[in-house]
C-alpha cells in the first residue's frame, strides 16, 4: 500500500512539474487554439502594408495622460503594454507579449513569467523584471483603487532570475489570476521614479508599444505615430496589426458634431451607437455613391447589460418590489419602434447574446447550485424565467402600469392627491435620473411620462462628463443609464461589479450597490470554476439571482457593429467573433487615390440646392418689390 502511495505521489508530482514547464500561452479553460509555432492570428492579414493615416473621433475631452490613477480624464495613447495579450477568436486565451513564456502549476497557485530579452522601452532601455515588480507594487499602493481590488489575491512578486518573475497567490481558488496578472500594464520604473505617479500629467509618458504620442493639444486632439523600431513588430501576436503610420484622435463636444465631422471627411471611421442616427443621418451623396461605406458587421460576443440602474443605497430604492414596479413603466416596444426603427433586441440577461445567459427554467446543474440558497433568494427563480415586461408598442402601457401600481401598493406606496406617497413617512416618491449624454434625453423622457402617471415625480438632469464621473464615484445619484460589458469568460471582474466589498468602493463598478451574501458566494464559485461547463452553470445561476433582485431596468442590445468609413482602407476577409477592428485594417493608397478623384470630379452636392435657394430668394424679392410698387401707386392716386 505504501509503495502504491509513493507511486501515486510521484505521478502527481511529475504531472505538476510537466504542467509547469514554460508555455507560450494559457487558456482559462481547455487549451490554446494556436500552437507555439503559430505565425499570426487567423483574423488578420499578415501581409498588410504599413503606412497612411486614420482619423478617429472621441466625445468629450481629456486633461491627463495618466490612466492609472483616480484623477483626471485620461486621453488616448497612454496605455502600456502587458505581459500577455488575448486573442479575439477564443473565449479567454492569452499569449506571450512582453513575456515570451510562462509556467504555472495545475492548481495555478503561482505563475512565472519569462521576459523577452528584446523587449525595450522607447528610450532603448530593456524592459526588466524590476519594471514588472515595480508596476505591480505601485499600481496596488498608488494607482486607481481598482487595482488594489483587482490584485487583492496576489500575495507577492519576486525576481527568480535575470529575466524571470514569480507571482504567488494568496487566493488559491482563483484560477484566473495568472491571466489577470498577465494583463497588468507594465510601466517603466526609471521614468516614473523622478515623477509623481499619483498626479495627473500632460507629459506624454514613456511607453514600449507600437505607437507613441507625437503631438497633441489638450482637450482637442492627439496624434499617435507608429514606432519604426518597435521591438515587438515581428511577433506572431502583432503581425498584421498596427498598420497605420499615424492615428489621429480628435475630441468633439458630442456625438452630433462627430457625425457631421464624419460626413465632411474630417474623420475616417465611426461606430454608430444611435439607431435614429443610423437610419436618418447618413442619407448623403457620399453614402449613396459608395464613398462613405455604411455597413453592419455581425458579431457573436456577449453584449452584457445596458440599463436604467438603481442606486439601492438610496432608501427609496431599497425595496425589490419598488424596483420591479418601475420596470413596468419602461415601454421598450414603443421605444424600439418609434425611436430605434426596430433595430434592437430587448435585453433579458446580464450576459446577453451568449451561452452564459440564463434562459427558460433552471437546468438540473443550475438547480443543484441554487437549491442550497432556498429561503435566501426569491422562490420565483425556481418556477419562472425572468422576462422583461412587454407591450403592444402603441405608447399606452395601461396593463403594465396597473401591475406597477399593485406592486407599489404592496410596498407601502399609495396615490394621494395625484402624488405617490409613502404610507409611513408620507414622503412623496420623487427621484432624479442623472445623464451626461444628450442622446439619452429623448429615451428617458417617455419613461418619465409613464412614471408621472403612477404619481412619481422625476427630474432629468444632464451634467458634463467630469461632473458625471465624480458623482458616480461618490454615489451621488438616484438612477443612471449605465451598464456592464461582458466577456465569454467572466471572472475576477465580477467581484468589482457585484460583490458586497465593492458596494461602497468608488473604484468598483457596483453602481447599483448590490450587497448580497448569495451573490458574493456565486461570484466566488464562478471565479473558481475549473471547466467551461462549471463556468456556464455558475454564471447562469448568478444571472438569475441578479435579475430577480431587480437592480436594473434592462434596456436593449445590438448583435452587430454599425460602422461607417471612407473607402480608402483594406481589411481582412475574416472577422473574429467580436467583430471587426481598425487595429487589423490598413491604408490602401489605390483606394485613396480613387476616392480623391471621385470627390474632386463630382459636382458639390450642395450646388443644386444652393441654386434652388437663390431662385426662391429672387422670386420672393421680386414679389415684394412688385407689391411695394403697387402700394406706392395707390397712395399717389389718393
Amino acid at each position: 500500500m505504501f509503495s502504491v502511495l509513493i507511486t501515486l505521489s510521484l505521478f502527481f508530482l511529475q504531472a505538476d512539474i510537466a504542467w509547469s514547464q514554460p508555455q507560450h500561452a494559457i487558456a482559462m479553460h481547455g487549451s490554446a487554439k494556436y500552437a507555439s509555432d503559430f505565425t499570426h492570428f487567423d483574423y488578420v492579414n499578415p501581409n498588410a502594408p504599413k503606412g497612411g493615416e486614420i482619423k478617429l473621433a472621441s466625445p468629450g475631452t481629456f486633461d491627463s495622460f495618466n490612466p492609472y490613477i483616480a484623477k483626471g480624464n485620461s486621453g488616448a495613447g497612454s496605455s502600456a503594454e502587458t505581459l500577455l495579450v488575448t486573442s479575439a477568436d477564443e473565449p479567454f486565451t492569452a499569449y506571450g507579449l512582453i513575456a515570451e513564456s510562462l509556467e504555472t502549476p495545475s492548481d495555478r497557485s503561482w505563475v512565472i513569467f519569462h521576459l523577452r530579452p528584446e523587449a525595450k522601452w522607447h528610450d532603448g532601455k530593456p524592459i526588466s523584471v524590476d519594471d514588472v515588480i515595480w508596476s505591480f507594487e505601485t499600481l496596488k499602493t498608488k494607482g486607481h483603487p481598482f487595482y488594489r481590488f483587482y490584485y487583492s489575491g496576489v500575495e507577492s512578486a519576486k525576481r527568480i532570475g535575470q529575466r524571470s518573475v514569480k507571482f504567488s497567490f494568496s487566493d488559491k481558488t482563483n484560477r484566473e489570476l495568472p491571466l489577470t496578472i498577465g494583463q497588468m500594464p507594465v510601466l517603466p520604473k526609471h521614468y516614473w521614479e523622478s515623477r509623481d505617479f499619483e498626479s495627473t500629467t500632460l507629459e506624454p509618458p514613456l511607453g514600449s508599444g507600437p505607437y507613441k504620442i507625437e503631438k497633441f493639444e489638450p482637450g482637442r486632439y492627439i496624434i499617435l505615430g507608429r514606432v519604426d523600431d518597435y521591438w515587438g513588430k515581428n511577433l506572431a501576436v502583432n503581425r498584421g496589426q498596427n498598420n497605420f503610420d499615424k492615428v489621429r484622435i480628435d475630441y468633439y463636444r458630442d456625438e452630433t458634431v462627430i457625425r457631421e465631422a464624419l460626413k465632411s471627411g474630417d474623420i475616417d471611421y465611426r461606430e454608430e451607437n444611435q439607431a435614429k442616427a443610423w437610419s436618418l443621418d447618413y442619407d448623403t451623396p457620399a453614402v449613396s455613391n459608395g464613398w462613405l461605406k455604411k455597413e453592419k458587421v455581425r458579431h457573436y460576443s456577449p453584449t452584457g447589460m445596458q440599463a436604467f440602474v438603481y442606486n439601492t443605497r438610496r432608501e427609496i430604492f431599497s425595496s425589490p418590489l419598488v424596483r420591479e414596479a418601475l420596470m413596468y413603466a419602461f415601454d421598450f416596444d414603443w421605444t424600439n419602434k418609434n425611436l430605434f426603427f426596430s433595430q434592437y433586441a430587448r435585453t433579458q440577461s446580464f450576459f446577453s447574446n451568449s451561452d452564459l445567459a440564463s434562459r427558460d427554467l433552471p437546468s438540473d446543474a443550475e438547480l443543484e447550485v441554487l437549491e442550497k440558497f432556498k429561503g435566501k433568494i426569491p422562490d420565483r427563480i425556481f418556477s419562472e424565467p425572468f422576462i422583461a415586461p412587454s407591450t403592444d408598442g402603441k405608447g399606452w402601457p395601461r396593463e403594465n402600469l396597473k401591475k406597477a401600481r399593485a406592486l407599489l401598493e404592496e410596498a407601502g406606496w399609495r396615490v394621494k392627491n395625484m402624488v405617490l406617497t409613502n404610507d409611513k413617512t408620507q414622503a412623496p416618491f420623487e427621484f432624479e435620473i442623472l445623464l451626461y449624454s444628450e442622446g439619452f434625453e429623448r429615451i428617458v423622457l417617455p419613461f418619465t411620462r409613464n412614471l408621472e402617471k403612477l404619481g412619481i415625480k422625476v427630474r432629468v438632469r444632464r451634467v458634463d462628463q467630469s461632473q458625471y464621473i465624480n458623482r458616480i464615484r461618490s454615489f451621488d445619484f438616484d438612477m443612471i443609464v449605465s451598464g456592464w460589458g461582458s466577456s465569454e469568460s467572466p471572472g475576477n471582474e465580477q467581484r468589482g461589479q457585484w460583490s458586497s466589498a465593492a458596494a461602497n468602493s468608488p473604484a468598483a463598478s457596483n453602481y447599483a450597490g448590490v450587497n448580497d451574501p448569495v451573490v458574493d458566494e456565486l461570484v466566488e464559485k464562478l471565479i473558481q470554476a475549473r471547466t467551461r461547463e462549471e463556468l456556464v452553470t455558475y454564471t447562469r445561476a448568478l444571472d438569475r439571482v441578479l435579475l430577480f433582485g431587480f437592480y436594473v431596468i434592462p434596456q436593449w442590445h445590438l448583435q452587430s457593429q454599425r460602422i461607417l468609413y471612407w473607402d480608402k482602407f483594406g481589411r481582412p476577409s475574416v472577422n473574429p467573433k467580436s467583430g471587426t477592428s481598425t487595429s487589423f485594417w490598413w491604408f490602401d493608397p489605390d483606394k485613396d487615390q480613387k476616392l480623391r478623384e471621385a470627390l474632386s470630379s463630382s459636382e458639390p452636392p450642395s450646388d443644386q440646392s444652393s441654386n434652388n435657394s437663390r431662385t426662391i430668394v429672387l422670386l420672393v424679392v421680386a414679389v415684394l418689390l412688385i407689391s411695394a410698387l403697387v402700394l406706392i401707386r395707390k397712395r399717389r392716386r389718393r
